[in-house]
C-alpha cells in the first residue's frame, strides 16, 4: 500500500548541557507537516512516523499536531524508548512496510517491537541527566553517595535507576548479566551503544558473543550528539529485542 515509517533523531525539549555550550530541541510541528507533504506528493498513501518517548521530549506532540492535517493517513507512534530503543521498532516498521503490509500492520508491528525491547546503561555521572531533566536529583544523590555508579533502565518511557555499583568495572559486568537475562533462550538482535568508549562497548560485545548463542544480529554504535549531550562521555548502553524473520 505504498506505507512509510519515519523516525526522528532523539531531540528532546529544549535543554541545555551542564557546559551550556549545547543545548536540544524537538522539530516543530511546521518540520513534520513538510516531510508528511513531501512523502504523499512522492506517492506515499500512509504513514508510520514513530519517535522517541514522550516522557522525554516533546517530539511525539508535534508530528500529533501535523498528522491532524496531513493529506494522507498519519499514526503517530510513541516508541517509549530513546537511541536503538527507538531503532528497532522503526526498523519492525520498514520490514513491514517493504512487504506491502498495511498501515495497521506496519504500526502493529512497530509498537511489538517496542513493548518487547529493553535497554539498560551506564554512565559515569548522573549530573548531565539531572541537569537536563531526563532523571529526578534524588537519583543523583544516589549516584553520587559514597562514588556510587548507576546502572539505569527506560521504564514506562522514563530513565530510572534500575541498580547501584561500587565500580565502572561492575557496573559494565552487570550489564552482561542484563542482556543475557533479557535475552533468555531464544534469537536475539542487540545493539552495544557508547558515547567516547568504543573499545570498552566492542570488548563488551565480544563477551556478549560468546555468551549469546542465539543471538542474530549484534551492532556496536556510537550515540549521537542529540543524546549525548544528556549523557556525558563514557555512557556505555544496551538494547536487546527479539529476533522475527
Amino acid at each position: 500500500m505504498g506505507s512509510a515509517p519515519s523516525s526522528t533523531s532523539p531531540s528532546g525539549s529544549a535543554s541545555t548541557s551542564p557546559l551550556g555550550s549545547a543545548s536540544t530541541s524537538r522539530p516543530s510541528p511546521a518540520r513534520f507537516a513538510a516531510c508528511y507533504a513531501a512523502l504523499a506528493e512522492s506517492g506515499v498513501t500512509a504513514i508510520a512516523s514513530i519517535h522517541l518517548s514522550a516522557e522525554m521530549s516533546g517530539t511525539v506532540d508535534s508530528a500529533r499536531a501535523a498528522a491532524r492535517d496531513a493529506a494522507i493517513p498519519v499514526e503517530v507512534i510513541d516508541s517509549r524508548s530513546i537511541g536503538m530503543g527507538l531503532g528497532y521498532p522503526v526498523l519492525a516498521a520498514a520490514r513491514a512496510a517493504a512487504a506491502g503490509a498495511s498501515l495497521e500492520t506496519v504500526t502493529s508491528a512497530a509498537r511489538r517491537c517496542a513493548t518487547s525491547t529493553r535497554t539498560y546503561f551506564y554512565v559515569d555521572t548522573l549530573d548531565n541527566l539531572r541537569r537536563s531533566g531526563r532523571i529526578g536529583a534524588a537519583a543523583r544523590l544516589l549516584g553520587s553517595a559514597l562514588m556510587i555508579k548507576p546502572l539505569l533502565h527506560i521504564v514506562d518511557g522514563q530513565i530510572t535507576l534500575l541498580e547501584k555499583v561500587r565500580t565502572a568495572t561492575r557496573a559494565i559486568a552487570r550489564l552482561e548479566d542484563l542482556a543475557v537475562q533479557a535475552a533468555g533462550d531464544g534469537p536475539v538482535e542487540l545493539a552495544v551503544q557508547h558515547l567516547a568508549a568504543r573499545p570498552r562497548a566492542e570488548a563488551l560485545a565480544e563477551r556478549l558473543r560468546k555468551r549469546l548463542p542465539a543471538l542474530a544480529d549484534l551492532q556496536v554504535v556510537e550515540v549521537g550528539p542529540v543524546i549525548g549531550v544528556h549523557v556525558g562521555p563514557g555512557m556505555l548502553g544496551l538494547t536487546i529485542t527479539p529476533h522475527t524473520s
